[in-house]
């Protein structure tokens, strides 16, 4: 029996040495050391011979068996660095290639569209786009915007003050009143028209997008969302001219057939100011659906008609006094021989209105089953 063992042995070194795949060599493993294959049932038979022959014949099985056994895990590691190495080869992956599935190509923002769009219907009208910080000094966010010392827009609850810088002249002030140095997240674009007007003299007519933000948070206020702010400034600027504009402004958004008309309002930087409304374009103007049978209320506009979109107005001399040279030291925004209007609205407002959008904090939510409609 010792022989016959040495024998299977020598055959299955040879075998598994001259493997050439790990699947010949899982072959054999299972030929020779399977659960019957012939060396493992000597083992099992070693009980069954005579005492004699029992301690010599067990201790030669059981040392094939370990020697077989290390030679496979052996050759399988040999086997599997050259299959490695040859797949390598053989199945190189193009990066370059489209994905299998290929996955959908990506797509800008909705607010991005909106806010490209918008930039795209002043710049035809003559404007150019500017931008501007959006920490801002409280100079240049209530100070040269004609806002009153008191204004509620001015309190640490309304806006986001992020430093503080002590001037000369500042301690005589409460501990807590802001200073002209402070330094806020600007509450709105408009801080940009007076730093555009200190960049260049008259004319100017410019658009300023960008990120402005304010502490709220329900379904139409986030804590950051997006304006553009418009400034026309040169001699003989009227509200017409205004109406104008924003009439273009809105037909080219929500259609050829659109009017808009001006409400009085008040901003501190504007006079005369007004609201902006844009006749509804799901009902054309009349406050109650003609195609549905009971003739119910327009829900987009409440039936009133009109939707408000921004808020605008002649430029209020007081601002002008703010801005008395250029950067270039040529000669500022005299009161009594320019005119000017501005206007600001909300780049989310816009999309709200156009696509029909409920809720504002849907931008932000990140969710593609949204996002993926625009």
């Amino acid at each position: 029996m010792i022989e016959r063992i040495e024998e299977l042995q020598a055959r299955a070194s040879d075998e598994i040495v001259a493997a050439a795949t790990s699947a010949a060599l899982e072959e054999l493993r299972v030929r020779y050391l399977g659960r019957k294959a012939e060396l493992p049932q000597m083992l099992r038979g070693v009980a069954e011979l005579e005492p004699a022959q029992r301690g010599e014949v067990g201790r030669a099985a059981n040392q094939a068996r370990q020697a077989l056994q290390a030679l496979i895990e052996a050759r399988v590691a040999e086997l599997g660095v050259a299959e490695l190495q040859r797949n390598l080869e053989a199945d190189r992956v193009d990066v370059t290639l489209p994905g299998a599935p290929p996955q959908p190509i990506g797509r800008l923002h909705v607010l991005t569209t909106t806010r490209r769009e918008l930039e795209d219907i002043f710049l035809g009208l003559g404007f150019t786009v500017m931008e501007g910080p959006e920490v801002e000094t409280v100079h240049y966010n209530f100070d040269a915007l004609n806002h009153s010392p008191t204004h509620p827009a001015r309190a640490r609850t309304d806006t986001f003050y992020v430093a503080r810088e002590r001037v000369p002249g500042d301690d005589n002030a409460g501990p807590d009143a802001p200073r002209s140095s402070d330094l806020v997240l600007r509450t709105h674009t408009s801080p940009m028209q007076i730093r555009a007007m200190e960049a260049h003299p008259p004319p100017l007519y410019v658009v300023i997008p960008g990120r402005v933000y304010r502490p709220d948070s329900d379904a139409t206020h986030t804590p950051q969302f997006h304006q553009i702010e418009g400034l026309a400034v040169d001699e003989d600027i009227t509200l017409a001219d205004l109406k104008g504009t924003l009439l273009m402004f809105a037909r080219a958004v929500f259609g050829d057939r659109r009017d808009v008309r001006l409400r009085p309002h008040f901003f501190p930087f504007t006079e005369p100011s007004v609201e902006v409304d844009v006749s509804c374009f799901h009902c054309d103007g009349k406050g109650f659906l003609e195609s549905e049978p009971a003739h119910p209320r327009c829900y987009l506009c409440k039936g009133e008609g009109w939707l408000e979109v921004l808020g605008a107005g002649e430029v209020d001399p007081n601002v002008y006094s703010y801005v008395s040279t250029t950067e270039h030291n040529t000669p500022g925004y005299d009161p009594e021989k320019v005119q000017g209007f501005a206007w600001g609205m909300g780049v989310e407002r816009i999309a709200m209105l156009k696509h029909g959008i409920p809720d504002l904090r849907l931008y932000y939510e990140n969710d593609l089953r949204f996002l993926e409609q625009f």
